[in-house]
């Protein structure tokens, strides 16, 4: 008997098996490349990994992010419809991921959902500057010139030649 005690002690006492460990480091690997003011889904990062790891796991690894000083940024990592999933794990603040994101400069409309299509960061592709800054409320007094009219009420190289 006091062999299967020591057994149980050493199942609640011990870390989770190694293979979880590397698994998770792959998770905030990726997650540790996410620009500010930038997300990615739970599903996306299972997809850049492996095809067998699942959303579900990089919720479970986002749960268990270590406090180790690398200051992982889990709050960027969303779900599919682009709205936060964190509200029912953390009860004393359930908008904190929300309002994380915010201050970094991402949008949510009036449904709790930002738009991925602007917001979304993958390491494959880069999204224009120009996208973002079209989502983003613009700050008064940035110092920066206004920005040219659109081509079609600018007059072309034709009709500047007609007017001298």
């Amino acid at each position: 008997m006091p062999r299967e005690n020591t057994r149980q002690q050493q199942k609640e006492t011990s870390k989770p098996p190694a293979k979880f460990e590397r698994v998770f480091e792959k998770i905030y690997r990726v997650v540790l490349r996410i620009p500010r003011g930038r997300v990615m889904t739970y599903g996306q990062i299972a997809r850049i990994l492996e095809d067998r790891y699942s959303p579900r796991l990089v919720g479970w690894a986002m749960h268990a992010t270590p406090d180790d000083g690398r200051d992982i940024p889990w709050h960027r990592v969303i779900n599919s419809r682009g709205s936060i999933s964190t509200g029912r794990l953390l009860l004393h603040e359930p908008q904190l991921q929300r309002l994380l994101l915010e201050a970094e400069g991402v949008v949510f409309d009036q449904r709790g959902n930002c738009d991925l299509s602007v917001f979304q960061w993958s390491p494959r592709e880069r999204q224009t500057k120009k996208k973002l800054d079209e989502v983003r409320p613009k700050k008064k007094g940035t110092g920066k010139p206004p920005a040219k009219a659109p081509a079609a009420s600018r007059p072309t190289n034709k009709q500047r030649v007609r007017a001298k």
